[in-house]
C-alpha cells in the first residue's frame, strides 16, 4: 500500500530507530546472549528468564523439594505406624510373677547369700483407698484418665534430657509403665520402646482405665523386694493397703520413681530428696483438687518402719547384698526393677577371710563390750570398709551387727560427719597446689602455725570471723603442721584450709574419691574439720588413693555378673593420677607420725608400717579411724544412733568409757583387722617420694613438750623390738622407766602399744603408761603393775583425759597422785 512504512522503507522496517529496525534487533540479540536460559516451564515465544541461584542459595532446598520430602516422610511414618500396629500384638505376661533369686558369691566362688522370692500380693482396685490411687496419679501421671495411652511429647522431652545429660527419664504414661512391668521388661532398648508404644495403644483400646491402673499398682516395684502396693504397704508400714492414709499413700507413690533413692530408713541421707518427692506428690493432689489445702497443711511426713528382711540375709549378708545392688544399679549395669526380678549370678570382690576378720575385730573391741544394762550401749553402731589400693576392689565390708536387726548399712550411709579424717585432704591440697601462708611462706609439713585455741582464721583482708575451738580448748602455741596433724589441732587446719583456698581443698577431696554430691562438702574454712558426711566406703576410696601414690581408681564391688550363662559388661575403672605422687606421699609421711606418736597409736597393733588419721564428729556422735598400709586401705567408724527414733546420739558413756575417740575402738579394730587380713604376707614399708622441703625431721628428747605430747618428745621410726626407747636411735634419758618393750608391755605379752601394758592380759587399751601423752602435773605416768582401765589405762591415763591424773601406785581405781593428768591426746573433731 502506498505510503506504508513497509513499502516505503520506514524506519521500522529498514533498521532505523523503530521496533524492528537493525539497531533494535542487535540490542535484543545482545540482551539474549547475556541473559540466563529461560525456565523450562516458560511459555514459548516469551522472553521471560529467572536469575541463576548462586552461593549459599544453591544449598537451600526449594519449597517444592521440602514439600515433597515432607509428604514422603509422612507417608513412611503412617506406613510404619500401620505396619507396627498390625505386627505388634499384646504378648502374654512376662516372667515377673515367677521371678528367680539372685545369687551373691565371694571372690572365691563360695556363696554369700541368695535373695528371696518376689514378694507380691495382688488386690482389687476397690481395696485401694481413693486417696492412695490419686496420690499415685499425682506422682506419676496426672492426666491418666483424660489423656492418651502414650505421650509422644513427653517421650521426646525425656529422650532429649537423657541425651543432654540431665538424667535418664522415661517420659512414660502409667499405661506404658504397666506394659513394661507386666508384658515386657526393664531393658533400655529401642526395640523395647517401640513394642511398648504399640502395645500401650492397643491395650488402651481393649481395657478400661481402671483395669490398667489396677494392673499397674499390682505389678510396680516399690523396693524392699515388694512388688505391688499391698506388699509395699506391709514392707513400709506393716499394714494392709486399705489402712494406709493419704500421707502414707503419698510416700508409697513417691517410691515408684526410684525406690532405693527414697527409702529413708535404708538411706537416711536421702531424706531431703524423699521429702521433696513426697511434697511434690501432695502438692499435685492439691493442684488437681483431689486434696483440700487445709488437710495438706496439717500433714506430717510418715516415717516408714525399718525393713524386716528374710533370715537368709542375716549377719553381714544383707548389708553385702544391699551394697552390691546399689553398685550395680548406680553404675547402670542393670536397673533396679530388672535386678529385682532375679536370675543373676553375681561374683563380688569380697574375700571371705578378710570379711570374717573384720567381724571378729568388731566383735572383740565393741560388740563384746556392750552391756545390756547400759543405756548408751544401745546406740552403738559400727561401719567399716577395706579396699586394695592397687586395684580399687573392696575386699571386706562391715555394715552392722546384723541386717535383720539394724537395717541401715553403716558402711555406705552418708549422714555422719567424718571429722578430722578429712584433714589429710587439706594437707594434700596444700602440697599439690604449692600453697603459701598468708605471710608468703611456702607450706610444708614443717611450716609453723599458731595453734592457739579459738584463734580467728585470717584471710587476705584480715580476720574472717571464724574461730574454731580445739579439743578441750587446749592452746598449743606455735607448732609445725606435722605436729598439728599428730594432735589434730583445729585452729591450725582451719587456717591451713584458708591459706590453700577452700575451693582447692574441695577439689582435691573430690579428686581423691569423695563424691562431689557429699552433703556439707562446702568450700569454707570449716571444710578442714570434716563437717562433710561422706560414707565409710567413700573415705576408704579416698585413703586408698593416698596409699596408691595419688592414683585414683573408683572402687568396685563386683568381679563378674552372669545371667543364663551370658556375662554382662562391667564398667571400666581406669586409674588416673588424681594428685601428684609428691603430694600423696608427703601426706602419707605425715600420717605415719599420727600412728607412731600421735592420736592413732593403737593402730600399731597391726604390726606393719601404717599411716592414718583419727576423727570425731561434732558432739561425739561418731569416732573414726582411717588408715592404710602399702597393701590395704581401711576405714572404721563407731557411730551413735537411737535404735527407736533413728536420731544420731552422742557416744558419751558407751562401752563404759567417758567418751569414744578415733584413737580408741576404731583404731584398735583397724589394727587387729589389718594384722589378720595381711597375715602371711611380708610386711613392706612405704616407698615415698616426698615434696622438696617435706623430709621428716626428728627432734631431741629435751625439746619442750606440748600439751598432749609424748612425755619424752616425738618418736621416730618403728623399732622391731617393740621398745620405743630405741626408736629414734638417740640414747634415751636416764629416767625413762623400764616398764615395757616387747617382753614386758609390748604387743606380745602385756598389750602395750607398744610399751606400757594394756590391750592383752594386762588391762586397758594402753595399760599403764598412755601411748602418747601420759602427762600429769604431779602424778607419775605409769599406772599400777598391771595397767588396767582404772589404773592408767583407758580412763586415767590412756585414751581419754584422766580425771585425777595419770595413774598411781596400782592400789586403787584412780591412783594416788596427780591432778590435771592427760591420757592419749584426745581426738579432735
Amino acid at each position: 500500500m502506498p505510503g506504508s512504512p513497509r513499502e516505503e522503507g520506514g524506519e521500522g522496517w529498514y533498521g532505523g530507530p523503530g521496533r524492528d529496525g537493525p539497531d533494535a534487533r542487535a540490542d535484543r540479540e545482545d540482551r539474549q546472549a547475556r541473559a540466563e536460559p529461560p525456565d523450562d516451564g516458560a511459555r514459548p515465544g516469551r522472553d521471560r528468564t529467572r536469575p541463576r541461584r548462586t552461593g549459599l542459595r544453591r544449598a537451600v532446598p526449594t519449597w517444592r523439594t521440602v514439600l515433597g520430602a515432607s509428604l514422603l516422610f509422612a507417608l513412611l511414618l503412617i506406613g510404619g505406624f500401620v505396619t507396627g500396629y498390625l505386627l505388634v500384638g499384646i504378648p502374654p505376661a512376662n516372667s515377673a510373677a515367677t521371678a528367680q533369686s539372685n545369687v551373691y558369691l565371694y571372690k572365691d566362688g563360695t556363696q554369700i547369700a541368695r535373695d528371696g522370692e518376689v514378694n507380691r500380693q495382688s488386690v482389687r482396685l476397690s481395696q485401694i483407698p481413693l486417696s492412695v490411687q490419686r496420690a499415685v496419679l499425682a506422682a506419676e501421671d496426672r492426666d491418666f484418665y483424660s489423656g492418651r495411652a502414650v505421650d509422644p511429647q513427653a517421650m521426646v522431652r525425656a529422650a532429649w534430657n537423657t541425651v543432654t545429660g540431665k538424667g535418664k527419664q522415661s517420659g512414660s504414661t502409667i499405661t506404658q509403665q504397666y506394659v513394661k512391668n507386666y508384658y515386657l521388661g526393664q531393658e533400655q532398648t529401642v526395640t523395647r520402646k517401640v513394642k511398648e508404644f504399640f502395645i500401650a495403644i492397643k491395650l488402651d483400646r481393649e481395657e478400661s482405665k481402671a483395669d490398667i491402673l489396677e494392673g499397674y499398682l499390682n505389678t510396680s516395684y516399690f523396693g524392699r523386694n515388694a512388688y505391688g502396693i499391698q506388699a509395699a504397704a506391709h514392707a513400709y508400714y506393716g499394714k494392709d493397703i486399705g489402712a494406709v492414709d493419704t500421707a502414707e499413700g503419698a510416700y508409697l507413690a513417691s517410691l515408684l520413681n526410684a525406690p532405693s533413692a527414697y527409702d529413708v530408713a535404708a538411706h537416711p541421707e536421702n531424706r531431703p530428696r524423699a521429702l521433696a518427692r513426697w511434697n511434690y506428690t501432695l502438692d499435685g493432689m492439691v493442684t488437681e483438687k483431689w486434696l483440700p489445702l487445709s488437710d495438706r497443711a496439717t500433714m506430717i511426713f510418715p516415717m516408714p518402719q525399718t525393713a524386716g528382711p528374710a533370715t537368709g540375709l542375716s549377719g553381714q549378708r544383707g548389708y553385702v547384698v544391699q551394697a552390691v545392688e546399689d553398685w550395680i544399679t548406680g553404675n547402670g549395669i542393670v536397673d533396679e526393677k530388672t535386678l529385682a526380678r532375679g536370675g543373676y549370678r553375681i561374683t563380688t570382690t569380697l574375700e571371705r577371710k578378710k570379711q570374717d576378720a573384720f567381724v571378729a575385730a568388731v566383735d572383740r573391741h565393741v560388740m563384746s563390750r556392750r552391756d545390756p544394762g547400759r543405756a548408751a550401749d544401745r546406740n552403738v553402731r559400727v561401719g567399716g570398709a577395706s579396699i586394695d589400693p592397687a586395684s580399687g576392689k573392696v575386699v571386706a565390708m562391715y555394715g552392722g551387727v546384723d541386717y535383720t536387726k539394724q537395717y541401715v548399712n553403716n558402711a555406705t550411709r552418708r549422714d555422719y560427719q567424718v571429722g578430722s579424717t578429712f584433714k589429710p585432704f587439706v594437707l594434700a591440697a596444700a602440697v599439690e597446689n604449692g600453697s603459701m601462708t598468708q605471710d608468703g611462706r611456702r607450706i610444708t609439713p614443717d611450716t609453723l602455725y599458731d595453734g592457739t585455741d579459738r584463734r580467728q582464721v585470717q584471710g587476705r583482708h584480715g580476720p574472717t570471723g571464724y574461730a574454731p575451738e580445739n579439743e578441750d580448748n587446749v592452746s598449743y602455741g606455735p607448732l609445725s603442721l606435722r605436729m598439728a596433724t599428730d594432735h589434730s589441732v583445729n585452729s591450725v587446719y582451719a587456717q591451713l584450709a584458708q591459706d590453700v583456698g577452700p575451693r582447692r581443698v574441695r577439689e582435691t577431696a573430690i579428686a581423691l574419691g569423695v563424691p562431689e554430691s557429699t552433703p556439707d562438702l562446702t568450700a569454707t574454712p570449716s571444710i578442714a574439720l570434716g563437717v562433710a558426711t561422706a560414707s565409710v566406703l567413700d573415705m576408704a576410696e579416698a585413703y586408698a588413693t593416698l596409699a596408691n601414690h595419688g592414683r585414683h581408681g573408683t572402687y568396685t564391688l563386683v568381679e563378674r555378673i552372669t545371667k543364663g550363662g551370658v556375662e554382662l559388661d562391667l564398667p571400666a575403672a581406669p586409674h588416673r593420677q588424681a594428685i601428684s605422687r609428691e603430694a600423696a606421699d608427703t601426706t602419707t609421711s605425715v600420717l605415719m607420725g599420727v600412728v607412731r606418736q600421735g592420736s592413732g597409736t593403737a593402730a600399731l597393733s597391726s604390726g606393719r608400717p601404717a599411716a592414718g588419721k583419727t576423727g570425731t564428729a561434732e558432739g561425739d556422735r561418731a569416732a573414726w579411724f582411717a588408715g592404710y598400709t602399702p597393701d590395704l586401705a581401711t576405714v572404721v567408724a563407731v557411730m551413735g544412733q537411737d535404735p527407736d527414733t533413728g536420731a544420731q546420739k552422742s557416744l558419751y558413756g558407751a562401752l563404759g568409757l567417758p567418751r569414744i575417740n578415733g584413737g580408741g575402738a576404731p583404731a584398735a579394730i583397724w589394727g587387729e583387722f589389718t594384722a589378720a587380713a595381711l597375715a602371711g604376707r611380708e610386711a613392706e614399708g612405704f616407698d615415698l617420694t616426698v615434696a622438696d622441703g617435706a623430709e621428716e625431721e626428728f627432734f631431741p628428747f629435751d625439746e619442750p613438750g606440748l600439751p598432749g605430747d609424748d612425755a619424752f618428745g616425738p618418736v621416730g621410726n618403728e623399732d622391731p623390738t617393740g621398745d620405743r626407747r630405741f626408736a629414734t636411735g638417740t640414747p634415751p634419758p636416764s629416767d625413762w622407766p623400764d616398764t615395757g618393750g616387747a617382753a614386758e608391755g609390748g604387743i606380745p605379752r602385756d598389750g602395750g602399744i607398744p610399751r606400757d601394758g594394756g590391750t592383752l592380759p594386762a588391762g586397758g587399751t594402753t595399760g599403764g603408761r598412755p601411748p602418747t601423752a601420759g602427762r600429769g602435773t604431779v602424778g607419775p605416768a605409769t599406772g599400777g603393775p598391771d595397767g588396767g582401765t582404772e589404773q592408767g589405762g583407758e580412763v586415767q591415763g590412756g585414751v581419754t583425759r584422766g580425771t585425777t591424773g595419770g595413774g598411781g601406785d596400782g592400789s586403787g581405781p584412780q591412783g594416788t597422785d596427780g591432778t590435771d593428768g592427760w591420757g592419749a591426746v584426745p581426738d579432735r573433731p
